[in-house]
Order: C-alpha cells, then structure tokens, then sequence
C-alpha cells in the first residue's frame, strides 16, 4: 500500500507540473492590473535584467496580504521548462507583495499594490516565458499574467504587407521577415528556431510555432502568403475622462451615483460597412491618469462607465468589450446584453479613470471569437504594432530561451 501510494504521488506531482500556462483572470474585486516600466503600463516583453513593475488595485481596500510567484514555460506554454526554480531564478519567490497604498481622495476605496522586478528577494537570470502568479494568504490563485524576458543574440527585421490573397486583399496586414544571426552557431535552425508573432501585444490572437521558410546564408527567411496573416480590425475606440467630472468628445454625461460616478459614453455604431478612417489611438492600451493630482495611482477614481452599442440583436453572437484595461477577457462581466426596450446592446463596467482605448469582440456561442466579421470591420490600413518573440533551444537544451524580438508598425504597410 505504501508503494502505491508513493506511486501515485509521484504521478500526480508529474501530472500538476505539465500543467499549460493559462492566465487566471481576477475576482471583481481586483482591479487595472499593469506591468509598467518608468510609470507606462507597456506590454509585458521585457529585456533580461530591465526593471519593470507589477502593480494592481484592490477594491475591498483592506490591507489584504498577497504573494508571487514565478514559474518558467516552454515557448509554447504547454508545460513549464525542465529548469528547475534554481536554475532561471536567483534567491526565492513566494514573496508577499510588501509596498501597498490606500487610495487617497477618492469615492472608491481600494488597496493600489506594486511590486518591482527585479528585487532583493528574486532576479530572473534567464530569458524564457513566465508566468506571474499572485496568491492570497489562503495559498490560493487570485489571478495570473504571462510575462516574455528576452535578450538580443540575433537581428530580426519586420515588414508589414497587404494580404496577397483575393478574398482578405483589404481586410488582412501580413507580417514577413528575416533573422540574421550572424557568426552565432546555432544547430538545426529551421527546427530549433520558432517564432511568435503578436498584434497589438494581444495574446488571443497571437500566432506561434512559425518556421524558416529557408536559409540564405546566415539568414533565416519568412515570407509566408497566410501563415503569417492577421486581420487588420479597426482603429480603437477611447475614454478619456481623466477629469471625471466633466464630458468631452468622448463622454456624453457623467452623473454621481451612490458615492461613485457614473460615466455615459457616446453611443457606438458598427464602421464595417464604412469608408475606413484614421484617427489616433493607443493600439489597445490605456494609462490611469487624474490631471488633478500628484499620484494618479492612488488618487484616481473608478466610475462605472456605461458603453452602448447600435446594432440589430445577434441572437447567435455574443459580443464584449475588451482592451489592456481588462487582459482581453471575455467573461460575463465584460458581456453586453441586449436591451429590447432602447434597441441597444449595453454594458455597465467598473473602470480606473485615465485614457482607455477598448473594442468590440464578438464570439459564437461556444466562446470562439468571429475576427472575419468584426462590429467595426477589418481594413488593411488600420495602425496596428507587431511583435516578433524569436525563440531557440538547441539539441541538448533544457529550455526554450528568447533570443531576439523586434517591434514595426503598419503605418509603413507596403502592397
């Protein structure tokens, strides 16, 4: 009995840690999760050693105590790395989050926590994905985000084209590219070098395990037709109300409610059967601002901001709000409901006052999301940013390292 106890010990700890990496979302309670770097919420791709903050709010406002930890992943993140924590982390994680403030001057009460990467407790000494989980007291998840730590072994250049194919000439941008990695050996290139690719910093929609189409020389060579296509969606749409007492071009009236404020924005029309037009936007991101203040991290309020959509009722369609503000996520908190009597898809969402870009998402009944037939249309000219994350692990490796990234734009897309 004792044997077969050890044994199935033994499988379950195996079973628990081949785990995929799935980014937990939060309870209601926690709220504008960030990674920042100079006090810029950034998309969290990181140079190995760059100094770079974690930080959240906590609208229970009671001082709770919460914890990290930081667990490496294959480039795929089907399973974590063969490394054990010793070998990519110098000291010790499951450290409580020690820096917290109260939020100052505000009708919302809320806990704003921070944590700096790297610190005197751990350091990341190797480049690879990571997954960044905060526990609470009760060793239990309260949610967790996935981090790229990356170093710069090799040249990648980037060229952002139309699609080439007829039927998604004007809706879709096609990324090609190149890696020159000079007099470095790498062994097996064209298997043991992979790629993802990112829109907007956007993890749904991201697409991995690209290989070399072919080799010239020191050069590694992607010139896919579709392997590499992303739709080009629309320009976002924005909230500022960092005044949050006062309406603007994007704010049609703010109310006080029961000690909170109530933000109505302009109602939304579906622009897929517009002409396309460009106006500025933040390609999906947002920044927690209160012009009013010294600390806009603990003195800036939350309001609950009224989004309204113009659109016939999609009996088979869900549709949500979604940007960086909330991770993209589509749960029910963030679903819009129909409303027979206004004719309006509405939603009520609790938000950090700022500049907030966000979109529409649409999914079918089973959760898969319809990029073709996006509310606000697919256009090649839309100004996206894309990332390249350049993975490598040679033959005798134990983990997949990050040895390159580059960043372009589709402002210089070309035919």
């Amino acid at each position: 009995m004792n044997k077969i106890f050890f044994i199935l010990t033994i499988i379950s700890i195996q079973f628990l840690s081949a785990q995929e990496a799935i980014e937990k979302e939060p309870p209601f309670n926690i709220k504008t999760i960030s990674f920042r770097v100079n006090n810029y919420n950034v998309i969290p791709f990181f140079k190995l050693g760059e100094t770079f903050d974690l930080s959240f709010d906590d609208l229970f406002g009671d001082e709770a105590d919460y914890y990290y930890t930081i667990t490496q992943y294959n480039y795929d993140w089907s399973a974590p790395s063969d490394l054990a924590k010793v070998e990519y982390l110098n000291g010790m994680d499951n450290q409580r989050i020690i820096t917290y403030e109260n939020s100052f001057n505000t009708l919302q009460l809320y806990s704003h926590y921070r944590q700096v990467f790297p610190n005197k407790f751990n350091q990341i000494t190797k480049s690879g994905n990571y997954l960044i989980s905060v526990l609470n007291e009760e060793n239990e998840i309260v949610f967790s985000r996935k981090i790229v730590i990356y170093e710069e072994q090799v040249a990648v250049g980037l060229l952002v084209r139309r699609a080439r194919d007829f039927d998604s000439l004007d809706g879709k941008q096609n990324i090609e590219m190149t890696i020159n990695y000079g007099d470095r050996l790498l062994q097996n290139p064209i298997q043991n070098v992979k790629v993802t690719l990112f829109q907007n910093g956007n993890w749904k929609n991201s697409i991995s395990n690209i290989k070399p189409q072919f080799t010239l020389g020191s050069e590694l060579i992607y010139r896919y037709n579709k392997e590499t296509q992303f739709w080009g969606g629309n320009e976002s749409y924005s909230i500022d109300n960092k005044l949050i007492r006062t309406t603007n071009n994007t704010v049609a009236r703010v109310t006080s409610g029961e000690n909170i404020y109530n933000t109505y924005l302009y109602v939304n029309t579906p622009r897929k059967n517009q002409p396309y037009t460009y106006f500025p936007d933040i390609n999906g991101n947002f920044y927690v601002q209160n012009i009013n203040v010294v600390n806009s991290q603990i003195e800036s309020d939350y309001t609950w901001v009224y989004f309204a959509l113009d659109t016939p009722n999609m009996m088979d369609k869900n549709i949500y709000v979604a940007g960086m503000f909330n991770n993209y996520n589509l749960s029910d908190e963030y679903k819009m409901e129909f409303n027979k009597n206004s004719g309006l898809y509405e939603k009520a969402i609790l938000m950090k006052q700022g500049f907030t870009n966000y979109q529409y998402i649409i999914t079918d009944k089973s959760g898969k999301i319809d990029y073709k037939n996006a509310i606000d249309g697919n256009f090649f000219q839309t100004e996206n940013n894309y990332t390249a994350i350049i993975y490598y692990r040679g033959n005798n490796d134990r983990y997949d390292r990050v040895i390159g990234i580059a960043n372009t734009n589709s402002e210089v897309i070309r035919n």
